[in-house]
C-alpha cells in the first residue's frame, strides 16, 4: 500500500526526520550521516537555490528552497540527539538577533536609508563579536581582539575574500575608490608575468601571484557594487552558453571540439561572440 505525501507544515517535517533518524526501523543513510559528512549537501542545497534564482524559475525555487530547509532540520535533529538544540532553539536564535538586529523597526531606533541600515547591522554584529568575545574570556578561552574573527573559514574562497575586504574597511583600512584597486590589479598582473617569465619558474609562487590577482579582483567587484559570486556565475554561464554554440557550429560541419584547431575554433568562437551578445 502507497501513501501520498501531501505539503504540510514544519511540525510534520521534523517528525518525518526524527522517524528517519529512528535507530528502530529509520533509515539506515540518514543514521550513518554526521554534522560533517551533512555539510557538504547544506553547501551544495544553499548553490541550487541561488542558481533557481539566477534562473528565475520560481517552481525550482520552492522546491530547493524545501531541500535547504530539510539541511536545517537535518542538522537540528542531530544536534537535539546530542543533547546541544532543537529545532525550536535555531528558530529562537534567528528570531531574537532579527529583533536585536533591526531597532529601528522593533525599537526606537531610525535609519534614514538602506545604507544606513546596513551600517548598523554590521555595528551591531561587532558589538555581538565583541560581547562573544568577552564571555569566552571569562570562561578561561583565549580573547580574540581581532577584525577579522568570525568569519567562517569555509567559505568560497571568493565569498571570503569579499567579506575580509568589507570587514578591514569599515576600519579604514580600504583604496578610496576604483580607480586605486584597478592600479594595484595592473601591479598584481605584472607580479603574474614576472613569475611566468622567470628562468625557474616556482609553482608555489605562481599560484600565490595569482592568488593576491585574484583578491585585488574581488576588492574591485566590491568597490563597484557587483556581487563577485553572482558576477563570476554570470561569466561561467555566458561562457558555457557561447562554447556550446562553438561545439553546435562545429557538428554542423561534422567536426567536434576534439578533431578541431584553436584556430578553427577561436573563428567561430568570434563569430558566436558576435552573434549573441551575451
Amino acid at each position: 500500500m502507497t501513501h501520498e505525501i501531501r505539503p504540510r507544515p514544519v511540525d510534520d517535517l521534523l517528525a518525518i526526520m526524527a522517524r528517519l533518524r529512528d535507530p528502530d526501523g529509520g533509515c539506515p543513510w540518514d543514521l550513518e550521516q554526521t554534522f560533517a559528512s551533512i555539510a557538504p549537501y547544506t553547501l551544495e542545497e544553499a548553490y541550487e537555490v541561488a542558481d533557481a534564482i539566477e534562473r528565475g524559475v520560481m517552481a525550482d525555487l520552492q522546491d530547493e528552497l524545501g531541500d535547504l530547509l530539510l539541511q536545517v532540520v537535518f542538522h537540528s535533529r542531530m544536534a537535539e540527539e546530542g543533547g546541544h538544540f532543537a529545532f525550536a532553539d535555531v528558530v529562537g536564535s534567528i528570531c531574537a538577533k532579527m529583533l536585536r538586529r533591526h531597532p529601528n523597526v522593533f525599537g526606537d531606533a531610525e535609519v534614514a536609508d538602506a545604507d544606513a541600515q546596513t551600517a548598523a547591522w554590521e555595528e551591531q554584529k561587532a558589538r555581538e563579536r565583541a560581547a562573544k568575545a568577552a564571555a569566552e574570556a571569562s570562561e578561561g578561552a583565549a580573547a580574540r581582539h581581532s577584525v577579522l574573527d568570525g568569519l567562517p573559514v569555509a567559505l568560497p574562497a571568493l565569498v571570503r575574500a569579499v567579506k575580509i575586504q568589507k570587514r578591514v574597511g569599515r576600519v579604514g583600512f580600504d583604496w578610496p575608490d576604483a580607480a586605486q584597486v584597478i592600479d594595484k590589479i595592473e601591479e598584481e598582473l605584472e607580479e603574474v608575468r614576472v613569475e611566468l617569465d622567470a628562468p625557474e619558474q616556482d609553482p608555489a609562487r605562481v599560484e600565490e601571484e595569482i592568488g593576491d590577482l585574484l583578491f585585488a579582483v574581488a576588492n574591485l567587484a566590491r568597490k563597484t557594487g557587483v556581487d563577485a559570486e553572482s558576477a563570476l556565475r554570470a561569466a561561467n554561464a555566458k561562457f558555457e552558453r557561447r562554447f556550446r554554440a562553438v561545439e553546435d557550429l562545429l557538428e554542423k560541419q561534422g567536426k567536434s571540439p576534439e578533431n578541431s584547431s584553436l584556430d578553427e575554433m577561436e573563428a567561430l568562437w568570434g563569430r558566436v561572440k558576435k552573434d549573441l551578445r551575451g
